[in-house]
């Protein structure tokens, strides 16, 4: 088969699967996803402007970060919302940036040196730890956690090509199961009263909502569920696609 062939088998599979999910709305949301993203320049209190979308932003304060507090980034590259912690936190407690990739976490740790003041980078750690062992080795130090999870993340496939060609329905699959791992040693690594923010840029359901069903199958009564957010570019000005649930771990 061609790659022109295989790139229209790849483009078609994706619509097929997306009409069944959102139905008419489908394509709506497909334009806004194929159009530019818009991010906004994320200024106040950095040494320089770091240009990030305002869904993620909104995601990465609903963590509701306070100083002194110990924060775990779990999936942090490349570093905008690890921005947003250390800034919250003020230059007071701790903030664990993790990602398990040598690649991004190169480019994770130029983003904190370039746009945080020295005060702001001396509480902040890098490491590139595997999120989905998290829990074997720290449980219950952590008072917030953020899990930005690896995620299909449509808008890129939708603008590359290269990847709607590739794309099939057993990728979202997989990503919603290393999502759900992710999210299970998070909640070990989580102090007793402590909050999660689980977040994705993926419109799948199964890597969104579908995952917090399997979740709360998995880890019933050990948390609730605060706030659970869905913002999607066709209704949003183009922000997003993005995807946030806040839990609250049990005492």
């Amino acid at each position: 088969m061609g790659k022109k062939s295989a790139g229209r088998r790849g483009a078609a599979a994706f619509d097929a699967h997306f009409e069944t999910v959102y139905g008419e709305r489908w394509p709506r949301l497909r334009e806004a996803l194929a159009a530019p993203p818009n991010p906004e320049a994320h200024l106040e209190g950095l040494v320089k402007p770091y240009y990030l979308d305002g869904a993620s932003v909104r995601a990465a304060r609903a963590l509701a970060v306070a100083p002194g507090q110990s924060v775990l980034d779990l999936c942090a590259a490349p570093g905008g919302k690890t921005l947003v912690l250390a800034l919250a936190l003020g230059g007071v407690g701790r903030l664990v940036a993790n990602d398990r990739s040598a690649d991004r976490r190169g480019r994770l740790r130029r983003v904190v040196a370039d746009h945080l003041p020295p005060a702001l980078q001396a509480v902040v750690t890098v490491t590139g730890h595997d999120a989905t062992k998290w829990g074997l080795h720290e449980q219950g130090l952590y008072d917030r956690i953020l899990l930005d999870a690896p995620c299909s993340s449509e808008r890129h496939v939708v603008r590359s090509p290269g990847h709607l060609a590739e794309w099939s329905a057993h990728r979202t699959k997989v990503l919603a199961q290393q999502g759900l791992a992710m999210l299970c040693a998070a909640l070990e690594a989580l102090k007793p009263g402590g909050t999660l923010v689980y977040s994705t840029c993926s419109i799948s359901p199964e890597e969104n909502e579908g995952l917090l069903e399997r979740f709360a199958a998995k880890r019933s009564g050990l948390w609730t569920l605060e706030e659970k957010v869905l913002v999607l570019p066709d209704d949003s000005e183009g922000e997003g696609p993005l995807f946030w649930a806040k839990l609250v771990k049990s005492p």
